[in-house]
């Protein structure tokens, strides 16, 4: 029993000490990115990330609730069009804005995070040529609070997750 005990305590102090080495070594902006070349010409895959409604047609973080609720605002594929969503307890609630085109290259958005925690982003798509094909590059930053920089590891690998499937997604629409 006592073997147990020592066993937990000590696991109990690694945690401690983990999230004080995080909260202060750990910058407090966060950077996530992924690329994928799609199998598909930049005129094929452009309306596929130009507009918040084509987006919302692949984006896997709104496919995480069915009942999910999307009120759209703005022209789709100009600066301005957005959308405020409303999910369940995964999927939260918060607003996307496109801030930035250049047409066959580039898609800034802003993102306003209202629940479960309120926060501000920034997310880019990225595309280039790659002979007959087209990497994008997907991406986002925004700053963390100190407590949350002990969540940056799991939050690296679930927001790796979320864009591999977005990507998956993608592919198949922009491969037809």
């Amino acid at each position: 029993m006592k073997t147990i005990f020592k066993i937990i305590g000590v696991l109990i102090l690694l945690m401690i000490f983990y999230s004080i080495v995080a909260m202060l070594a750990f910058s407090k902006h966060y950077h996530v990115e992924k690329s994928v070349v799609i199998n598909a010409s930049k005129e094929k895959v452009w309306p596929h990330i130009s507009s918040t409604r084509a987006f919302n047609v692949w984006n896997p973080f709104a496919k995480a609730d069915k009942n999910i609720v999307i009120t759209y605002k703005g022209n789709p594929g100009e600066v301005g069009d957005s959308y405020h969503w409303k999910g369940n307890d995964e999927v939260g609630e918060g607003e996307q804005e496109v801030v930035a085109i250049v047409p066959y290259q580039k898609v800034t958005s802003k993102l306003h995070f209202i629940k479960p925690w309120e926060g501000d982003a920034s997310a880019d798509f990225i595309m280039s040529s790659e002979g007959n094909s087209t990497k994008l590059t997907w991406s986002m930053d925004n700053e963390l609070t100190t407590p949350m920089k002990i969540m940056k590891p799991f939050m690296d690998m679930q927001m790796g997750k979320m864009f591999d499937q977005g990507f998956a997604d993608l592919k198949r629409l922009a491969e037809k």
